[in-house]
């Protein structure tokens, strides 16, 4: 059984980018200088890239590139800061700071690996770059179209229905039975910090709800940072209530652009807040794709048989060493 590589290993080389509109996104690169290149999207959006994300890849093999995306982690301006705007943090501009990117670091091709929110900016990239991409590994796959936004902020009060109660309670009456995502990114801009807080705090509350499927659910600890709790819910809203900006079900209709591009999408059947449903439709339009449905696991990579498959998967796809 595959396991995840050894967390020692450290950047060799690392530092901000100018990408323009007043950002500078932080970037770190893992493992062999001259190994396979290969590039980590974190979720969220907002999560920022932790030390985790290298422990996927080989480091005597992989050349891995970690980023936090605009607004988040250790790139700036951070938007903890309410007089932080969001006009500049579109899917559009990160699809053009992975492009960035790539051409400051000079690489030419490489894999791309995202989780969650990253699958969907994994598959955006990917189907406006395909020329720049080697393979693509995904888990808990998502494109964050209306309907899943729509279905994770008040479908599956079906299922959780008291703690949906509360999510939805805590935004204005008159607001309830609209967009919450837009809902709570309103509160989120309320000049009154208490208002803000509690909007961050409920959101995350809702959050660790959804995901809970499993018998061995924690908490997520980052929660309780309340910088990462205004980060991540701040970008959370803003993506939500925007569609990530990509018109309906575009990822899925366009994924035959990514013929020749061999990709893995590991996604749990117990995943209720993405269900997978999103990448099994997308591995029947994206012919080089295999999709293993992990049984009883739900969403991100908790699940032994998750993080198995996907460093299963990278080290397969290490055999192709760049020309």
């Amino acid at each position: 059984m595959a396991t995840l590589y050894p967390s020692t290993t450290l950047p060799h080389d690392s530092g901000m980018l100018d990408v323009g509109d007043g950002h500078r996104v932080y970037w770190e690169v893992c493992g062999n200088p001259h190994g396979k290149p290969a590039v980590a999207l974190h979720g969220g959006p907002g999560s920022g890239c932790t030390p985790g994300w290298r422990r996927y890849f080989d480091p005597d093999v992989y050349r891995v590139v970690l980023f936090d995306q605009r607004g988040c982690g250790r790139s700036t301006p951070h938007v903890a800061d309410p007089a932080v705007g969001l006009d500049t943090n579109t899917t559009h501009h990160l699809l053009a700071d992975i492009e960035a990117l790539r051409t400051h670091l000079g690489v030419d091709r490489w894999l791309v690996f995202g989780g969650s929110w990253g699958s969907t900016l994994g598959l955006a990239y990917a189907e406006r770059h395909p020329e720049r991409v080697s393979e693509l590994v995904l888990f808990s796959v998502v494109t964050t179209s209306r309907r899943e936004v729509a279905w994770v902020t008040r479908d599956m009060g079906r299922i959780f229905p008291a703690e949906w109660a509360r999510f939805r309670d805590a935004v204005p009456a008159g607001e309830r039975d609209g967009d919450l995502a837009a809902a709570y990114a309103r509160l989120l801009a309320d000049p009154d910090p208490a208002v803000r807080e509690k909007a961050a705090r409920d959101w995350c509350d809702w959050e660790d709800t959804h995901v809970a499927t499993t018998r061995d659910h924690r908490p997520d600890p980052a929660y309780d940072d309340p910088v990462f709790r205004m980060t991540f819910v701040r970008l959370v809203t803003h993506y939500w209530a925007n569609a990530a900006w990509l018109e309906e079900d575009v990822l899925i209709r366009e994924a035959g652009r990514l013929a020749g591009i061999p990709g893995v999408l590991v996604h749990g059947r117990l995943d209720v807040s993405g269900p997978p449903d999103i990448a099994w439709r997308i591995a029947r339009e994206w012919p080089d794709a295999t999709l293993i449905l992990i049984d009883d696991a739900g969403h991100g990579t908790a699940h032994a048989d998750t993080a198995t498959a996907l460093v299963t998967a990278i080290d397969r796809f290490a055999q192709d060493q760049p020309g």
